[in-house]
């Protein structure tokens, strides 16, 4: 069996008392094996005989998906997903080669928090991303539905009158359904078809895409909650850059699934992770990101807590951000 193989065996049966472990053979194999992550190692220095510990892996830039082919050497590359960007930027590409290691990851995620999704009618409320074959999140969501094997499961892009009567006739039949939404598309719904929703799971993806002013998720819930007459307001974070995905439940935080975890580093030094309850800049391990890199130091501010929780407090400016990539420059 190839290293890969083995290492694909692991990831969903790591815990507590075996992430270290399986973090250090991973990093050893994307040292090894991926050219665009072993070159920014190998300008801090760092290899696998002087990493010990999770906090001193090396987490690669997320800009460097945008300029960069991350993916270990010898893989094909079976889809190809991409950021959403205007036409004057430069999008992320993340170079998948097994997307069967990509839907178990969302489906495991997925069924931890919330149960099977055959159990559900799965509405997508997704214009922006439905309406491109390279959305990492289109694909999920277009697999959640496939899964879900329910009459009205589907995509609903900017119909919302449909949308409205498809969960009157779902709450009338007390079906338990969930409404995944961009923001922006579930702001724009509640405001012409408020709704009473009790037997209905309510998630936001994040993201107004310049459709409307930016506001913290506390506002943005606090709307939802009061047009939709639910207690509370799920949300997904996920990446492009990313295979995995936390979500937001009822105690306020993030979860993350046993395979991925959130470290928080300081945004002066980036090389400085930063303990519990402190805030900084979100670096991601994301085990399910084998064949491309697991560790990722992202754009976002957040703070960690116990039990693999954490909090996304907003974006760092291009500043910042640029200030992670300067060694590679």
């Amino acid at each position: 069996m190839s290293t890969r193989s083995k290492l694909r065996d692991k990831i969903f049966k790591v815990n507590t008392q075996s992430f270290s472990t399986v973090v250090h053979e991973v990093f050893k194999y994307q040292y090894e094996n991926n050219e665009s992550y072993h070159q920014y190692c190998s300008l801090l220095n760092a290899d696998p005989s002087k990493v010990y510990g999770i906090e001193q892996v090396p987490f690669l830039p997320i800009e460097i998906f945008k300029t960069h082919r991350v993916i270990c050497k010898e893989l094909h590359v079976e889809k190809i997903f991409a950021s959403s960007g205007t036409t004057s930027s430069q999008t992320s590409r993340h170079l998948v080669a097994d997307l069967k290691l990509y839907e178990e990851s969302f489906l495991r995620c997925f069924h931890k928090y919330f149960g099977d999704s055959s159990n559900y009618c799965i509405l997508a409320l997704l214009p922006s991303y439905l309406e491109r074959s390279d959305s990492s999140l289109a694909y999920m969501a277009g697999k959640l539905i496939e899964k879900s094997r329910h009459p009205r499961s589907g995509s609903y892009l900017k119909n919302h009158e449909e949308l409205h009567s498809v969960l009157l006739e779902l709450e009338g039949q007390q079906q338990r359904t969930l409404l995944l939404g961009v923001t922006f598309a579930l702001l724009d719904f509640t405001e012409k078809f408020p709704i009473e929703l009790n037997h209905t799971i309510v998630m936001e993806t994040g993201g107004m895409k310049g459709r409307r002013k930016e506001q913290t998720r506390q506002a943005i819930h606090e709307i939802l909650k009061k047009q939709l007459s639910v207690n509370t307001v799920h949300s997904e974070y996920g990446m492009t850059e990313l295979l995995s995905q936390a979500y937001y439940l009822e105690d306020g935080r993030f979860h993350c699934p046993p395979w991925m975890r959130v470290l928080i580093r300081d945004v002066n030094d980036p090389l400085q992770i930063l303990g519990l309850n402190m805030t900084g800049a979100i670096n991601v391990i994301d085990l399910a990101n084998l064949d491309s890199c697991s560790f990722i130091a992202t754009g976002d501010l957040g703070r960690s807590f116990s039990k693999n929780t954490f909090d996304v407090l907003g974006r760092m400016d291009e500043t910042d951000i640029r200030g992670c990539n300067m060694m590679w420059e």
